[in-house]
């Protein structure tokens, strides 16, 4: 389920069987050297949760992508904003992202981190295959957390 208003009504009828949120953390780089690995990232970000989304939908609810810059300050934010976060209705609380810096933080919620795959120049099959292969990485993530 995404955030968006009719996935809300949907949460909001059967909140008791959607205990997972899900917030992808994405990194803005504006340096002109490092503006393309970073839309890259993004994308392959996205991309996978779009993926996740499908294979979960009922049982998580995605967030809109949480934004940062390399000037921004990850541990004063984890302790701030994010930890907002905890406060939410949902039993658990994932962070999906491929910048590595986040796996050393305190977060109030599980950071899974993927390294970045380029997408943009792979046909769409193959494109499919790679996400598909990362999904299966990372299910045993959520399931892990899931049966605690």
């Amino acid at each position: 389920m995404n955030w968006t208003g009719k996935d809300m009504d949907t949460y909001l009828t059967q909140k008791e069987y959607i205990d997972t949120l899900v917030i992808p953390l994405v990194k803005i780089e504006m340096k002109l050297d490092n503006m393309k690995a970073s839309a890259s990232s993004t994308e392959f970000v996205m991309h996978l949760s779009s993926l996740i989304e499908t294979q979960f939908k009922g049982r998580m609810m995605f967030a809109p992508p949480f934004s940062y810059t390399s000037e921004t300050d990850l541990p004063s934010m984890s302790k701030t904003t994010l930890q907002e976060f905890s406060a939410t209705p949902f039993k658990h609380v994932f962070f999906l992202t491929t910048d590595h810096a986040w796996s050393s933080l305190d977060l109030p919620g599980q950071v899974i981190w993927m390294p970045s795959i380029p997408l943009e120049s792979m046909d769409a099959s193959l494109r499919q295959s790679i996400l598909e292969d990362q999904l299966r990485q990372v299910l045993p993530k959520f399931i892990e957390k899931w049966s605690v």
